[in-house]
């Protein structure tokens, strides 16, 4: 687990990476019950202006929260998290999170970390999220 006197700027997350599939993005919303056609239907996704169905944005966003959880070992430091969904994640793209420490107060116990997410799609590198942010705060 992460202590409140391990972090400094700069400090990288290790990055975390999953393939998304049709099963994850089904699944995703069974439990969250959004049944958007853009998520479970080709037909609807590319009349759209996509390639086919797309993951939700809360998907890649809680992958991101997930790799920001598993760096901290505990999420109660977590007290806010912001992200800009910046293009559609598609079922076969990895998409790897990490973050850095941008800055860290030591008289209020806390911690801004930038977070991102990332794919490479042809060769082209993506930002589904681009500016994704945390607030940390760490009791005594």
């Amino acid at each position: 687990m992460i202590a409140f006197e391990d972090l400094e700027p700069g400090t990288e997350l290790p990055s975390s990476s999953r393939v998304v599939t049709r099963e994850d993005i089904r699944r995703y919303a069974d439990v969250g019950g959004d049944r958007n056609p853009l998520h479970q239907d080709d037909d609807v996704a590319r009349a759209a202006g996509f390639d086919g169905v797309i993951a939700h944005g809360m998907f890649t966003m809680g992958h991101m929260a997930a790799c920001l959880v598993w760096w901290l070992g505990d999420p109660a430091p977590v007290r806010a998290l912001r992200a800009q969904f910046r293009s559609p994640v598609f079922p076969g793209d990895e998409i790897v999170a990490g973050g850095r420490v941008r800055s860290v107060d030591e008289v209020a116990r806390s911690a801004t970390v930038d977070l991102w997410v990332r794919t490479s799609r042809d060769g082209v590198e993506e930002q589904p999220i681009k500016r994704g942010e945390a607030e940390l705060r760490f009791d005594r």
